[in-house]
């Protein structure tokens, strides 16, 4: 508090220091909410296992499991390449079929969701046993020797996700949550291109040559990196040019309360409560998760509904943003016009 303000009547500053840690605390509470709600007891449920439908054999065992429990849920496919495909496109995380010499073989997608797999290899080599049929493993995509747990892509999109809202606030409070003209929103948005693109680079060379996570495909990271931390800036720098700096704890609460836990990230969706599980799909920071999946391990097939959703998350920023500095623009003029400019809108537009 500055001088200025402590000069005031206490009934001039303390509903809005109210106001403010009120919102703290809301954030704060469901941040523990969300976080210990969706990741204190992992429960997997349907985690999905191709099968090909004239596989009888391979069919009585998954049917078998399904009996007993819904941790695994059989995902049938015309043929045996169609169920391939399906694993590398990650529709699913593991793939049983039959041998020519009586046994199964479990090909599984480690760096989908090293958990998932663990768990399907788990569950189906107990069935196998019990059937009495030999089960051979096989991993068909294997996650880095240096990332065992699969949290590099998550973990990575949490930092670029970070860094993205985080420009967008800076630019905020140094200049107003608002641009106060179409050519400084233009401005705005490439000084977010900018800090994306090097973000991205800074990220892609991290796990990459710096700490030899991955040893390949740094540019196809560090291309999904600067549309994550773009696609974040940009949400971000909409919802604070309609909202003002209230809208800052809307987008966290978007982006980090709701949007790391319900990306899959830690854990595979099948694993997170049932509202949770689908969020991955539309959140930023899971499509990031995915994207970056896809990028590094995956054919581009399973990047497409990834790439798609954060660049319609970013294109919506750039015209929430251009939406939000026209408004305020012709409520100034009309403010003007009248003798009496708003005080909240020169306090939010930009210099």
């Amino acid at each position: 508090m500055d001088e200025a303000e402590r000069d005031l009547p206490v009934r001039d500053w303390l509903p809005r220091a109210a106001a403010l840690l009120v919102g703290t605390l809301a954030l704060a509470t469901a941040f523990i909410a969300a976080y210990v709600g969706a990741l204190h007891k992992p429960t997997p449920r349907d985690v999905p296992v191709g099968v090909a439908i004239g596989d009888q054999r391979a069919q009585a065992v998954l049917a078998a499991v399904r009996a007993r429990t819904d941790a695994i849920k059989p995902v049938g496919y015309d043929n045996q390449d169609r169920a391939m495909q399906a694993l590398t496109d990650r529709e699913v995380y593991a793939v049983l079929h039959s041998d020519p010499g009586g046994g199964l073989t479990l090909a599984t997608a480690s760096a989908a969701a090293p958990a998932a797999t663990d768990l399907v290899t788990q569950v189906l080599t107990q069935a196998a046993r019990q059937a009495n049929l030999p089960l051979q493993v096989t991993d068909e995509v294997p996650v880095s020797a240096n990332d065992p747990r699969g949290l590099v892509p998550f973990y990575l999109a949490v930092g670029l996700v970070l860094g993205g809202y985080l420009a967008s606030t800076a630019l905020g409070v140094s200049l107003g949550t608002a641009p106060r003209s179409l050519p400084r929103a233009g401005l705005r948005i490439a000084t977010l291109a900018v800090h994306s693109v090097l973000l991205g680079i800074i990220g892609a060379v991290l796990v990459g040559p710096v700490l030899d996570i991955w040893d390949h495909n740094v540019p196809a990271v560090a291309m999904v990196g600067a549309l994550t931390v773009f696609s974040a800036g940009m949400v971000a720098a909409a919802v604070q040019g309609w909202l003002g700096l209230l809208g800052t704890g809307l987008v966290i609460l978007l982006l980090v309360v709701l949007g790391n836990p319900g990306s899959g990230g830690i854990y595979a969706p099948e694993f997170l409560p049932a509202f949770l599980r689908g969020m991955h799909r539309w959140n930023v920071p899971g499509l990031a998760t995915d994207l970056l999946k896809a990028a590094v391990y995956f054919d581009w097939r399973s990047s497409r509904w990834p790439l798609v959703g954060l660049l319609l998350w970013a294109v919506l920023g750039i015209l929430g943003l251009v939406g939000a500095t026209i408004f305020r623009t012709h409520r100034r003029a009309v403010r003007a016009a009248r003798g009496r400019p708003s005080t909240s809108d020169r306090s939010a537009a930009d210099g």
